[in-house]
């Protein structure tokens, strides 16, 4: 009988740790400067936005159009810095297919290990209070346009910090790199939980990146966790109290 701590263990091996074969690809020294560049300007325009977003309001009529053009100024500055690629995962069988079902499958770990956190952070008011406010912006439109705005936010993100930012920096420093400079991007909320949240989602969806050689398996990673997040999030926590 196959254990399933057994089965977890080779399946993150699969998602995290064992990359897909892919072909080498030389980089070009000006378009490498030029990657750099557009990701510089990019991430300090982004990282501003972002800030004064998460300081609106709860309900503030500007977070939803400032969420929209933060997600635009991400994908832009991502097709900008250069090529971009879905990547492959790999099969059961030994083969390789676009990581849909392992992304999906890696997400609903994660948000259960986040909502099984939630259960501890509802009984220390100093850190559940401020993600109650922080959730609140979820109230800032109709549920379908905050979901509209939760995917395309995710799915630009990954675009941008999975894709051209990870490609723009060196090989042995693209993982700590993205992930430090992700988690710093949410420093302006003021919410720690936020920044750690940064932290663990950044490191999962940068170890995707370096498995599957593409973006397709982060954006699916961090659009289902988010979106669960926000529809479970706020209740975990109230239920827990």
């Amino acid at each position: 009988m196959i254990s399933p701590v057994w089965e977890v263990r080779r399946f993150l091996h699969a998602a995290l740790v064992q990359p897909v074969p892919t072909e080498a690809r030389e980089s070009d020294p000006r378009e490498v400067r030029r990657r750099r560049i557009v990701a510089a300007v990019t991430i300090a325009a982004g990282g501003a936005v972002l800030a004064v977003t998460l300081r609106l309001e709860a309900g503030s009529p500007l977070f939803l159009p400032l969420g929209f053009a933060l997600g635009a100024l991400w994908t832009g500055g991502a097709f900008a810095s250069g090529p971009l690629h879905l990547g492959s995962g790999h099969t059961r069988a030994g083969g390789r297919s676009r990581p849909i079902v392992q992304s999906l499958a890696l997400a609903v770990l994660l948000l259960a290990v986040f909502l099984a956190g939630a259960v501890l952070v509802a009984r220390m008011p100093l850190l559940r209070n401020p993600v109650l406010a922080l959730l609140e912006h979820g109230r800032a439109g109709p549920l379908p346009v905050v979901l509209a705005l939760t995917t395309t936010s995710g799915v630009a993100e990954e675009l941008f910090f999975r894709g051209a930012l990870q490609t723009a920096l060196p090989a042995n420093h693209a993982i700590a790199g993205t992930t430090t400079l992700y988690a710093l991007t949410t420093l302006g909320s003021g919410v720690p939980l936020l920044v750690l949240a940064a932290l663990v989602l950044g490191l999962v969806t940068a170890l995707q990146r370096r498995v599957t050689g593409g973006v397709l398996g982060p954006a699916i990673t961090h659009v289902t966790w988010s979106t669960g997040m926000l529809l479970l999030l706020a209740p975990a926590l109230n239920l827990a109290r």
